[in-house]
C-alpha cells in the first residue's frame, strides 16, 4: 500500500532519531494520510482518495472540484482511486 497523497504528492521522508546522548539512528517520517470518499456535485460522482490532512483542510476551504481544477491548471496529473 503506497504512502503517497493522491492530491499533494506528499510521501515519506527520512530523518534521524536523536537520543539524549545525541546518537543518531535512521527513521521515517510518514505523512498523515486518510482514505476519504468525496462527492463532486459538478460531475455527480463519488471518488475515494487517499489524501493528507493538509489537503483535506484545503478541500474544506476551496471545495473538491475547485481544488482538483487548480491542481490540473498547475499541470499535476490526478488519478482517482475509485470513481463510481
Amino acid at each position: 500500500m503506497s504512502k503517497v497523497c493522491d492530491l499533494t504528492g506528499k510521501k515519506p521522508i527520512t530523518g534521524n532519531h536523536v537520543s539524549h546522548s545525541n546518537r543518531k539512528t535512521k527513521r521515517w517520517f510518514y505523512p498523515n494520510l486518510q482514505t476519504k470518499k468525496f462527492f463532486i456535485p459538478e460531475t455527480k460522482e463519488w471518488v475515494t482518495l487517499k489524501v493528507s490532512t493538509s489537503a483535506m483542510r484545503t478541500i474544506n476551504k476551496l471545495g473538491i472540484y475547485a481544488y482538483i481544477k487548480k491542481l490540473e491548471k498547475k499541470g499535476e496529473i490526478i488519478f482517482y482511486s475509485d470513481a463510481q
